[in-house]
């Protein structure tokens, strides 16, 4: 397994469809070892969530969505949110991605976790924003909140089929 290049991340947005689409500004964007993502929902959860080792058990917790102010700016205290991608990612099914904060986040005291975007998955992304700091923490809609590092597998796999697949919240 390899990290894709710039080079291998641009060839790669030529297809139909893109790696990722729906960018504000790919230049800025597509980094050196990979892209980043935007947040353009913010959810604040309202429930118990609860997991098993059969999904069938899986219970999602209740979120509301929380309103970014005229200004595009929203003010938010300590504590944890989902958040929703602008951007849809197309993973080749040779692709695996996984996601890293980007370091300013860490810098305000914040930071998003994530999980492994899975070869063949096709969707919006949800991440958990964590917000640390205890004076709370303002974030912007359209802000690049995670860093996508693409890695090139040996051949392809048979793809994501999960319950998340076209996930476009």
């Amino acid at each position: 397994m390899t990290i894709l290049s710039e080079i291998e991340i641009n060839e790669l947005m030529k297809n139909d469809p893109p790696l990722v689409e729906g960018m504000i500004d790919s230049e800025t964007q597509i980094q050196v070892n990979g892209c980043e993502l935007t947040v353009d929902r913010i959810f604040a959860f309202d429930g118990t969530g609860a997991i098993a080792f059969d999904n069938s058990e899986r219970v999602l917790p209740e979120s509301a969505e929380l309103a970014f102010g005229d200004d595009g700016w929203i003010d938010l205290p300590a504590g944890c949110y989902k958040i929703v991608s602008g951007e849809i990612v197309h993973i080749p099914k040779d692709v695996i991605a996984i996601a890293r904060p980007r370091s300013s986040l860490l810098r305000c005291g914040a930071s998003v976790e994530t999980a492994v975007w899975d070869s063949g998955y096709e969707g919006k992304s949800e991440c958990l924003l964590l917000v640390a700091n205890k004076e709370g923490f303002r974030l912007k809609r359209g802000a690049r909140v995670v860093q996508l590092l693409f890695m090139g597998l040996a051949s392809e796999t048979a793809g994501y089929s999960g319950a998340y697949q076209g996930y476009l919240a």
